[in-house]
């Protein structure tokens, strides 16, 4: 009768107490969450009676903030209830990095460079100029941007690059008495670029016309395709809405 009873006894620990208290044989099979938001994770854990830990987050371009990325246990996995799944997640907000300086690389040495610091290459835009594939210009949401700005990580940048039909010789065009607006477009219609833009106070002289221009018309001097004309606009800077101007009085 003693040896039944601790015959009894033993065999339903090992058979009935200890696979109740372990979930013997209850296995829970570990859901695919890549690519899903932690909100969607949770609920999709919680039907289970699993739960997750955040082990990484990583910055990856034009994923979702808080994105799965990746999981451990991988999916299909079979793990007991209450098991932690560790996942890599993206970040929330995209770390800043500083805009190098392109301005005189070659095209193929920029795009390099971006990729190496974390931004992206958007747009190019080929204008004439006599330094083939070299960078004239960087922008940024429509606008130029200087180095050392800061961006967040994965940003598009454009770039205006030379096409190397800058030999071809120009005779200086006459913008004296030309609005600033008239006298830009004659200059990219001439195939030049825009210099600098000053102002300065010149007598008689209608506000926010051209009075100078560098260089001159009918000098005798000849300019190339992508050559960069400067002009002077009577008046101060008040006339003209324009940013980053500068004046230049007599």
């Amino acid at each position: 009768m003693v040896i039944s009873l601790f015959l009894a006894a033993f065999l339903g620990f090992f058979f009935v107490y200890l696979p109740w208290s372990t979930n013997h044989g209850q296995s829970i099979t570990v859901p695919d969450l890549r690519k899903m938001n932690l909100d969607d994770v949770r609920s999709a854990l919680d039907e289970r009676r699993l739960d997750y830990v955040v082990s990484d987050c990583t910055f990856v371009p034009g994923v979702a903030p808080y994105t799965v990325l990746s999981q451990y246990p991988f999916p299909n996995s079979l793990v007991k209830e209450g098991r932690n799944i560790y996942l890599t997640v993206t970040m929330g907000t995209a770390p800043m990095i500083r805009m190098p300086d392109l301005i005189g690389n070659g095209l193929r040495s920029a795009q390099s460079y971006l990729r190496s610091v974390g931004l992206a290459e958007g747009t190019i835009r080929y204008i004439p100029d006599i330094a083939e594939n070299a960078i004239l210009e960087q922008w940024y949401n429509g606008r130029k941007i200087e180095p050392g700005t800061q961006l967040p990580k994965g940003s598009r940048i454009d770039l205006v690059v030379g096409n190397g039909i800058g030999n071809t010789e120009l005779d200086v065009p006459s913008l004296i008495g030309l609005s600033q607006e008239e006298a830009e477009i004659y200059i990219k219609g001439s195939d030049l670029r825009v210099g600098t833009v000053l102002y300065k106070t010149v007598p008689g002289a209608k506000p926010g016309t051209v009075v100078e221009q560098r260089p001159a018309a009918n000098s005798g001097v000849k300019v190339h395709v992508g050559e960069i004309i400067d002009i002077w606009i009577a008046g101060t800077p008040d006339n003209d809405t324009g940013e980053g101007k500068i004046e230049d009085q007599p």
